[in-house]
């Protein structure tokens, strides 16, 4: 009977709560769109150059993507999860 109370008082914890992982996988779905928007604006013939490589999307959308996409994950992390007194 004994170890059948200790048992029951033993209760497993998450670090993370939902919220948590909602805004982890939002972080992550900016990270990944941000990379999607480097791809692309090469050239299949090595001796053409194509400028397409240097337009706006490619040079400040995607890395700002991508860097808000890191700025929600630690926001993920640091979120302090709902605190329930359990009595």
């Amino acid at each position: 009977m004994g170890e059948k109370k200790r048992k029951e008082e033993i209760k497993t914890e998450f670090v993370f709560d939902r919220k948590n992982y909602k805004f982890m996988l939002i972080g992550i779905a900016f990270i990944a769109l941000g990379f999607i928007l480097m791809t692309g604006g090469g050239s299949d013939d090595p001796n053409v150059f194509n400028p397409e490589i240097y337009n706006w999307r490619r040079i400040r959308l995607a890395p700002a993507m991508v860097l808000l996409g890191f700025a929600i994950e630690v926001y993920a992390i640091l979120l302090k999860p709902n605190s329930k007194e359990e009595n």
